[in-house]
Parts: C-alpha cells; structure tokens; sequence
C-alpha cells in the first residue's frame, strides 16, 4: 500500500512537471495561473503545493527535467573521441531535428524552452534569472572544450579566445531559434546555421564536411 501511494506521489509530481515543460515550450508559462496548470494536468490544486511552494519552484523543476535529458544528449554529441568539428555538426543535426519533432508535437515552431522561459520571467525573478545562466555556462564549456581541441589540431587559429567564441556561438545559436520561433519557420535556420556558425567559429571552409 505504502509503495502504490507513494508511486502516485510520483506521478502528481511528474505530471506537474510535464505539464510545466509543455507550457514552457510552447506558450506563456508566466501568463498561466496555478490552478489552469492543475487542470492541464489534472492534479488537484492542494496537490500542487504539496510538492511546490509555488509556480517559480515548478518552472525550476521543470528546468532541471528538460536540462537532465538535454545534458545526456550533450555528453553524447560532444565526447571527447568525436573530431571536434564533428561535435558541431552533430550538434546542428540534433538541434534541427529536434526542433522538427517539437514542431509536429505543438504544431509551431517552438525555439529554445530555456531562453523563451528567461527572456519572459527572468527579470522578475532572480531563481529562474541563476538557473538559466548556471545551464547557458555549461553548455558553454561543451564549446570551449571543441574549440580547445580544434586549435590543438591546427583548425583554427593558436590565439583564438576560446572562451569569447563559444559566448559567441551560443548567442549565435540562440539567436537563430529566437527568429525560428518568432517567423514560426525552420527554414532560414537549415540554410543559414551551418555556414554560419563555421565562419563565427573562423574555420576554414575546406574543414567543412560536404553536404550530401
């Protein structure tokens, strides 16, 4: 008895938070009230509390789901025994197509959930504001980390800044999905992300892999 009750303690609570990441990706989450988030997941609104103080500590929750399943992803395309260039186009390749898969499940283009959630709570709230600049460093460092080993390899310049151009590659980045998202389109994205984010990077274009 005491284990059923508390497997469905886990599924209010992941249910909360599947909730909360839908909402994330694809509409406003500051603009829904707790009690329209108890009814998208049918939880009873005492529920709700019993596991969040408040809808801030759902969204950090949240947060740590979606970041927990991306980081595996992450460690995966950016391993050490893949040619750092390749990390890239790995990278560009999953982004695309998991754009593509968001697209079909919400039918619109949803961009980055981390920067749609920060760029609407994260001047009003200081929790949100530290969890997405503590997931915007580590993903950096998965970049700092390529680019070491592409001037390690003579791919790119010896007095490259490192840590300059991987701030730069993921503003690159984010910016591109900002637009995806605004022009509800990922066309501009398959054309332009690729040569854009090499020539950012400052690699030579012959280090390029040959479209197919």
């Amino acid at each position: 008895m005491a284990v059923q009750q508390e497997s469905q303690k886990t599924s209010t609570k992941e249910r909360l938070i599947d909730t909360a990441i839908d909402l994330i990706w694809k509409s406003s989450y500051g603009a829904v009230s707790v009690d329209e988030i108890c009814k998208a997941a049918d939880v009873r609104k005492g529920s709700f509390y019993h596991f969040f103080p408040s809808k801030i500590d759902l969204a950090v929750a949240a947060m740590d789901k979606a970041y927990s399943e991306f980081k595996c992803m992450m460690h995966e395309l950016f391993d050490k025994s893949v040619p750092p260039v390749e990390r890239f186009e790995k990278m560009m390749e999953y982004g695309l197509a998991h754009q593509e898969e968001a697209a079909k499940k919400y039918g619109m283009v949803c961009g980055c959930p981390f920067v749609s959630l920060a760029s609407e709570m994260a001047p009003q709230d200081p929790q949100i504001r530290e969890k997405v600049e503590g997931i915007i460093m580590r993903k950096r460092r998965y970049y700092e980390d390529a680019l070491r080993d592409m001037v390690d390899e003579g791919l790119i310049a010896a007095d490259t800044d490192v840590e300059a151009t991987a701030y730069k590659i993921y503003t690159f980045v984010m910016g591109q999905l900002m637009l995806a998202r605004i022009q509800n389109s990922l066309e501009p994205m398959k054309r332009d992300l690729r040569t854009g984010l090499f020539t950012l990077i400052g690699l030579d274009q012959s280090a390029l892999k040959k479209s197919a």
